[in-house]
């Protein structure tokens, strides 16, 4: 079923501080604050919802990307470009530079993993070829 726009997908993650929560996806993503209570901080988060928990006995110390990690794939280049230069200026933890992936190949992309203060990975990434973000 393809995506409807109208829609939102709603990702939630642990995180051992609201504040640092909302300061890394604020100030350093650009993400807007939707709404906060005691517990949790809900972010418009690319056009998607992801809400950080309080959490902080469930933060995983060591993460791997993989199998957990979530992200953006962005249509265009230049919104790629942009949030990584707005990680650069930030001083925001890289957890892997940009690199390509699978080149040559028709899903050739180009990505990034960024660390939040909670230790969650977040991926960055834009094909080359548009009709591969899924």
């Amino acid at each position: 079923m393809p995506r409807n726009p109208e829609n939102v997908f709603h990702q939630a993650i642990p995180c051992a501080d609201l504040d640092e929560a909302e300061a890394f996806y604020v100030e350093v993503l650009g993400c807007r604050r939707a709404r906060r209570r005691d517990d949790r901080v809900t972010f418009d988060f690319f056009g998607d919802q992801l809400v950080c928990h309080l959490l902080p006995d469930q933060i995983d110390r060591e993460p791997e990307i993989y199998p957990r990690h979530f992200g953006v794939t962005f249509l265009h280049r230049k919104d790629f470009d942009k949030v990584l230069m707005r990680a650069r200026r930030s001083k925001a933890v890289m957890f892997r530079e940009p690199f390509v992936r699978f080149g040559g190949d028709i899903d050739e992309h180009i990505s990034f993993f960024l660390r939040d203060p909670s230790n969650n990975l977040i991926e960055f990434k834009h094909y080359n070829n548009p009709a591969m973000m899924y």
